[in-house]
């Protein structure tokens, strides 16, 4: 299964391409942002999947996602194969 996360623009590199970091923590994820409709600026939060950011994300909208994503891993833990 391959998901879609949330992940905040820290560098911008020429060809469309940034560096995110994911949620707060040390994983950081290179991506093409040539699908955006808008050009990728530091500090955007955007969801990306599979390599590509595929739309501009809120803050509010990445933190609520993030938040999900942490209980839905944590459920998974506490519960293995429940899956």
């Amino acid at each position: 299964m391959c998901l879609a996360i949330p992940a905040e623009v820290v560098e911008l590199h020429p060809n469309d391409m940034a560096r995110c970091r994911v949620g707060k923590s040390d994983t950081y994820v290179d991506v093409s942002t040539m699908l955006l409709e808008t050009a990728a600026e530091i500090g955007d939060y955007l969801i990306v999947h599979a390599g590509f950011a595929l739309r501009k994300l809120d803050f509010q909208e990445a933190q609520e996602t993030l938040r999900l994503l942490r209980q839905m891993a944590n459920i998974n833990e506490d519960s293995p194969g429940a899956f």
